[in-house]
């Protein structure tokens, strides 16, 4: 069976499904993804997260970069094409692009794809992230899916690098490609992006699975996409894993809800009283008095 035509109807740990099918959900009765948990509940809703999962996701340029620096990373995704302009102005360059997007591959002007060679270059000299991902006993871009235990809801990921082999506990490495990657910075990264949900997603998936334990962990590795191409590698703390297991727990109920009763609701439903911002009350306050 080729992964185009793929149904998954048992929880597993599979190889050489294809990015578009995985995103597109090989489960029947449909499954949920850690971006999806994050797009459910707030600051989003379930009519974000439905229209989200139900209209696809277009290209965009901003994310080639990274997109094009995780397949060099880690030696597989999507085909990398080198568009040899200066910019994506002029029509054959245009042209050129469409081209490798209908053929599923990454195009990156000159100037672009010199940087993601450098990216990586740079990523393997770096000792934690290169022995990480060390190509000799890891695989990349494994696809789980389970069903959770308390809604019965099937859920699904999408691992970056997993190597079963390393003696000891298992650690679980997710590429990330950032603006900045210094640890002060990193603080509001993980907060903003939910990343402390997904390591929290992505452990618990596995330990449904029984491939991690309970002293397994999670860590990113960031790298900058700007020069020298810093790389960092972070581990949320366990507070935080504490806060992105509550969050997923809130998100699974949620979707449960939405799927049995067929309604995927806005903000809200009743009158939401607005309060200008603390500084205006603060500025009126005592003429107001």
């Amino acid at each position: 069976m080729t992964t185009a035509g793929l149904v998954v109807t048992d929880p597993g740990v599979y190889a050489g499904i294809r990015d578009t099918v995985y995103h597109a959900d090989p489960v029947p009765q449909g499954s949920l993804s850690s971006s999806g948990a994050r797009r459910l509940i707030p600051p989003s809703c379930p009519a974000i997260y439905k229209h989200w999962r139900d209209s696809g996701q277009n290209p965009k340029r901003d994310f080639d970069l990274g997109q094009a620096a995780h397949s060099l990373v880690l030696g597989a995704g999507p085909e990398i094409v080198e568009v040899t302009h200066d910019n994506w102005r002029t029509n054959a360059a245009k042209d050129a692009a469409g081209e490798a997007r209908q053929a599923g591959k990454v195009p990156l002007l000159t100037k672009d794809y010199e940087v993601v060679q450098a990216m990586a270059a740079k990523l393997r000299e770096h000792p934690t992230a290169a022995a990480l991902l060390r190509p000799e006993g890891g695989r990349p871009e494994l696809s789980m899916f389970w069903v959770d235990p308390e809604t019965r809801i099937w859920c699904r990921a999408r691992t970056d690098w997993l190597d079963v082999s390393r003696p000891g506990r298992l650690i679980v490495p997710d590429y990330k490609t950032c603006v900045s990657a210094a640890p002060d910075d990193l603080q509001r990264v993980i907060w903003d992006h939910g990343y402390h949900q997904q390591a929290d997603w992505y452990l618990g998936g596995l330990r449904a699975l029984g491939v991690a334990s309970d002293d397994s962990q999670f860590v990113f590795i960031f790298q900058e996409k700007r020069p020298p191409y810093l790389v960092t590698v972070a581990q949320p703390d366990p507070f935080a894993l504490r806060v992105g297991s509550h969050l997923n727990r809130q998100a699974r109920h949620l979707y449960r809800e939405c799927v049995t009763s067929g309604r995927w609701p806005g903000y809200t439903d009743d009158v939401a009283l607005i309060s200008l911002p603390g500084w205006v009350e603060n500025r009126y306050a005592k003429e107001l008095s």
